[in-house]
């Protein structure tokens, strides 16, 4: 298992996040993500929960700072896990922040960040209402609103056009490709594009880490009772997909998407030396939660197999 310490650091980190602007609930998020996904397979080898703690330690020191303007939001990435007040739970608040999240979830914001961020939060505190403080709950709310009127994320588009936010993108119809019907058939399509793209080099719309961790939270939204939020989450998903789709295939210009050779069930995964720049060591944690989510609600056993192994380019 991992330390139950870090789901309380996470959340602080969560609840201070507003401070410095939206993007800086990967920081919290991330260390809540990690503390779960050792809840979720707690039969893995203690090698593997050690490895993840080294990877969470190291968000809570501040290593992925590239989040936030520091000296302009006047708190460091370490500052944001500082401790809350100790203080009465209202858990009868928790769901202002389902509330917040209503008011964006029905369009891509920020490659689905908004969805992803709330969810963690709400499952934690579902899970652990002691901590539905009025500094963590109003904290987290904060955060979710200022999504309301952010972007849909940025691709980029080649030497020529350079980067584009979601928003100058015009997406025709496609009949070939329909608003889901149910969350089952988002878990299978999402699974299903990163088993045919997961070795393409585009880049944009937070990748297939994004889109994953997208459709988990809508997932879990679902399991925690807000089944028709997660519902209201279906066209946005669809929409990530989509602009996802726009991107076009730049073997000369992106980097070589390569495979890792250890399954990161396994201890040798986490003795090797883990690639965590370009934002990976905040992603790896929230996608490895994400897709485990994913896999979990997969029917077919032949194309979780499958997804297993694309999964290993997500993670080198």
């Amino acid at each position: 298992m991992i330390d139950f310490a870090y789901l309380h650091r996470g959340l602080c980190g969560l609840a201070h996040a507003h401070q410095a602007g939206t993007m800086a609930g990967h920081l919290g998020a991330a260390v809540v993500a990690g503390y779960f996904f050792g809840e979720d397979l707690n039969t893995l080898p203690d090698e593997v929960f050690r490895g993840v703690e080294g990877e969470l330690d190291r968000i809570i020191a501040g290593e992925e700072a590239i989040w936030f303007n520091a000296k302009k939001a006047g708190v460091t990435p370490a500052g944001l896990f500082q401790e809350v007040p100790k203080e009465k739970p209202i858990p009868e608040k928790i769901d202002t922040i389902a509330t917040a999240l209503s008011k964006n979830i029905g369009q891509t914001r920020q490659s689905g960040h908004n969805v992803i961020f709330a969810s963690i939060a709400l499952r934690a505190l579902h899970d652990h209402p002691e901590y539905a403080t009025p500094t963590v709950v109003t904290g987290i709310r904060k955060l979710t609103e200022g999504f309301h009127h952010t972007h849909a994320g940025r691709g980029y588009y080649g030497k020529e056009k350079g980067w584009r936010t979601g928003n100058q993108i015009k997406l025709s119809p496609d009949p070939n490709f329909p608003v889901y019907p149910d969350l089952q058939t988002m878990v299978e399509t999402t699974i299903d594009e990163l088993i045919a793209t997961a070795d393409v080099p585009t880049k944009g719309f937070g990748g297939l880490w994004h889109l994953i961790n997208h459709a988990a939270a809508l997932v879990e939204l679902d399991m925690y009772g807000y089944s028709e939020l997660a519902k209201q989450g279906l066209a946005a998903h669809h929409q990530h997909l989509r602009l996802m789709r726009t991107l076009p295939v730049l073997e000369e210009e992106n980097e070589q998407v390569v495979k890792s050779t250890e399954d990161p069930r396994e201890p040798d995964y986490w003795d090797g030396m883990l690639k965590r720049d370009g934002a990976l060591l905040t992603h790896r944690i929230k996608t490895l939660y994400g897709f485990y989510t994913l896999r979990r609600n997969l029917q077919d056993e032949k194309k979780g197999n499958q997804a297993e192994e694309a999964f290993l380019y997500l993670i080198n």
